[in-house]
C-alpha cells in the first residue's frame, strides 16, 4: 500500500495562534487519516502551546525526513528559526517572529522542491511582524512565488465543492477594477483551467463573476463588465476555454456550490472571500496553484488576540492537510 502523502507544515508566526493550531493538529487523529506531517518551527514554543491547550504530545526533533515517527501524538519537528525567548511576548508584533516565520517557510519549500515532503499545509503568518523583521513580502503567496521561481501564482480559495479564483489579490477595490483588462481576464482564464486540470479536474467548467450589480445591465451600473470581463470571456473561450460569463455576484457562488461551475473567477479580493467564508468559515482552505509545488493554508490570521489562551479552533488547518493530502498525489514527479 502506498504510504500516505507526507506534508510539510511551516508552524507560522511563534506570537499567534500558528504553534497552538498545530499541536492540536498533529493530536488529532482525523489529520492523521489523511497525511503524514512534519512541522517546521520552534521547538520550545510547541512545547508552551501544548501545555497552555492541554495537548498531550511528544515532540521528535529531526535532522532528516527519514527519522519522522508517524503516530498520533508524536510530532515531527525540524528546528530552525532563531529567537530570543526572554524577549518573545505571545500576541505581539515582534520583527523576530516575522524573521522566524520566514525562516519556517523557506525551509519547508525548500524540501518540498527537493522531493522530501509531496506538498506543503500553511499555518497564519502576521504582515506587521514581518514588516518589523525586515522580512520584504506582503505574504503567503509573494514568498512563495520568491522561492520557487513562479510567475504570478494563482489563489484558489476551495470549501467543499466551490472553487473560486481570485483575478486580483491584495489591492483597493478601485485600483483592482482599474488593473483589470480583457487579455488579463484571458490568461487568467486559460491559466484557472489548467490548474483545475493539474488538480484531477478534466474539462473544468468556470464562470466569471460580474464587478457591478447586475453584471451592469448593460451600461445602466457600470461598464466594465462589457468593455473589460465580456471581451476577455471571449477570447478564452476561442482559446478553448469552457468558461462563461459574466454572472451576477449575487447568485454565481451559490450554484458554483451546487455543483453548476467547476470553479468561479473572481475579480476581486473580498468578493470571492465573503462568498466562500459564509459557506464555512473555518474550512475555507487557500490553495496556491501556478508553482512548482502545491500548497494549501488556513485562510486566517494570526489571531494574536487570542494566542496563548488555548482557544483557537484547530478545524481549519485540518482541512488544509485533508486538501493538501488530496491534491498531493497529482504533484507527484
Amino acid at each position: 500500500m502506498n504510504a500516505k502523502p507526507l506534508i510539510g507544515i511551516p508552524m507560522g508566526d511563534p506570537a499567534g495562534i500558528g504553534p497552538e493550531i498545530v499541536v492540536k493538529t498533529v493530536a488529532a487523529k482525523e489529520a492523521h487519516q489523511y497525511g503524514r506531517m512534519i512541522i517546521v518551527g520552534d521547538k520550545r514554543i510547541l512545547e508552551d502551546a501544548a501545555k497552555f491547550s492541554n495537548v498531550d504530545i511528544d515532540i521528535n526533533p529531526i535532522g532528516d525526513v527519514n527519522e519522522a515517527i508517524y503516530q498520533e501524538g508524536t510530532l515531527n519537528l525540524i528546528q530552525c528559526g532563531e529567537l530570543d525567548y526572554q524577549a518573545f511576548k505571545p500576541g505581539a508584533i515582534q520583527g523576530q517572529c516575522g524573521k522566524a516565520a520566514y525562516e519556517y517557510i523557506k525551509v519547508a519549500t525548500e524540501l518540498t522542491l527537493a522531493n522530501q515532503f509531496d506538498v506543503l499545509a500553511t499555518t497564519p503568518i502576521n504582515k506587521e511582524s514581518l514588516k518589523a523583521g525586515k522580512v520584504n513580502y506582503i505574504g503567503h503567496t509573494e514568498i512563495l512565488a520568491d522561492l520557487t521561481g513562479a510567475d504570478d501564482p494563482l489563489t484558489m480559495f476551495q470549501v467543499k465543492e466551490l472553487r473560486v479564483f481570485f483575478l486580483t489579490r491584495h489591492l483597493s477595490l478601485v485600483k483592482a477594477i482599474q488593473t483589470l483588462t480583457p487579455e488579463r481576464v484571458c490568461d487568467y482564464a486559460i491559466r484557472c483551467a489548467e490548474a483545475l486540470n493539474k488538480l484531477g479536474i478534466k474539462d473544468p467548467k468556470m464562470a466569471v463573476a460580474g464587478i457591478n450589480p447586475h453584471c451592469g445591465e448593460h451600461g445602466l451600473f457600470g461598464h466594465e463588465d462589457d468593455d473589460v470581463l465580456l471581451p476577455g470571456i471571449e477570447m478564452a473561450q476561442k482559446a478553448g476555454v469552457n468558461v462563461v460569463g459574466p454572472k451576477p455576484a449575487d447568485s454565481v457562488f451559490h450554484f458554483a456550490l451546487l455543483g453548476a461551475y467547476d470553479a468561479v473567477l473572481s475579480p476581486y479580493h473580498d468578493q470571492g472571500h465573503i462568498a466562500t467564508k459564509m459557506v464555512d468559515f473555518h474550512r475555507t482552505i487557500s490553495i496556491t496553484n501556478g508553482m512548482p509545488i502545491l500548497r494549501t493554508s488556513v485562510d486566517h490570521g494570526t489571531a494574536n488576540d487570542i494566542a496563548g489562551k488555548g482557544i483557537a479552533n484547530a478545524v481549519s488547518l485540518i482541512e488544509a492537510v485533508r486538501l493538501a493530502a488530496l491534491y498531493a498525489p497529482y504533484f507527484k514527479k
